[in-house]
């Protein structure tokens, strides 16, 4: 049976990793450690992004999903993707952060394993235990994958960077790229209340750059949910995702305070599914 963490290769010199003592080593003795939480950190020389999720960011993140706001979406997602993953294939969630939606996905799908690929080590502090047939490692989605080539059946990548040419690398030629976005619907009651960013009109334009030559797209799912939530489910809503990186913690709490209780919210969301191209 395939392991999470079968599919990693070492950053360094492109061998295969496998777990030894408490780390991830490779046959050319570079090792990575495994943290407590589970994760392994490939990234060296203290390589990291600031646009990574803080703490705080990640904190919002699991109080908003754990009160189940969006289970629906995780439960549509892992609809999509049971049919798709074969019986002991190998799932990657690129920008995996807390671990969830790959979570969702890996109990319809039975005996695969799951690789969570972030940057943020405080998501990856949950991911790494997120499910049992799970592993975690933390990498920058922008610079080259250490995922061997054609490992993957199914790859993840929800609300996170996309990087064209190494997703089509790594998912074999009968793989499928499963992707969700936001639309400009998303939560659009609480932007001006809250503060929030609007979602770019050219988002789905830039999506179709950044996998265009590499995947075709082969179909398309919406959902839209209107749900209730509390003033502390606001305040979280605008603390976990990218506007948190705008907003003071403090203002925040006190326009979430001033909201109605509860407040009605619009979510939406596009899933879409591609294939690799033969050629690209």
């Amino acid at each position: 049976m395939a392991e999470p963490f079968d599919a990693l290769l070492c950053p360094l010199c492109g061998d295969g990793l496998r777990p030894r003592a408490g780390a991830l080593g490779c046959a050319r003795g570079h090792a990575f450690d495994i943290a407590r939480q589970g994760y392994a950190s490939l990234l060296v020389g203290g390589a990291a992004t600031a646009s990574a999720d803080t703490a705080a960011m990640v904190q919002a993140r699991a109080a908003f999903l754990g009160a189940g706001h969006y289970a629906g979406l995780a439960d549509a997602l892992a609809r999509l993707a049971a049919p798709l993953c074969p019986h002991g294939g190998t799932v990657l969630d690129a920008g995996a952060g807390t671990g969830y939606y790959l979570s969702a996905v890996l109990d319809t799908a039975p005996g695969a394993v799951g690789l969570a690929l972030d940057t943020s080590k405080h998501a990856l502090r949950r991911a790494g235990r997120a499910h049992p047939r799970a592993g975690a490692a933390r990498w920058d989605l922008r610079r080259p994958l250490p995922v061997r080539t054609g490992s993957v059946d199914v790859l993840l990548n929800v609300f996170a960077p996309r990087n064209g040419g190494e997703f089509r690398r790594v998912l074999r030629p009968g793989g499928a790229l499963l992707v969700v976005t936001p639309t400009e619907r998303h939560l659009e009651e609480l932007r001006p209340s809250m503060g929030l960013l609007s979602v770019d009109p050219a988002k789905e334009a830039r999506l179709g750059r950044a996998l265009d030559g590499h995947f075709r797209l082969e179909r398309t799912a919406s959902y839209d949910r209107t749900v209730a939530l509390t003033a502390e489910d606001a305040e979280h809503a605008a603390a976990m995702g990218p506007s948190a990186h705008h907003l003071d913690g403090a203002e925040v709490r006190r326009r979430a305070a001033r909201l109605p209780a509860p407040v009605r919210v619009t979510t939406s969301f596009r899933l879409a599914v591609y294939r690799p191209c033969r050629h690209g």
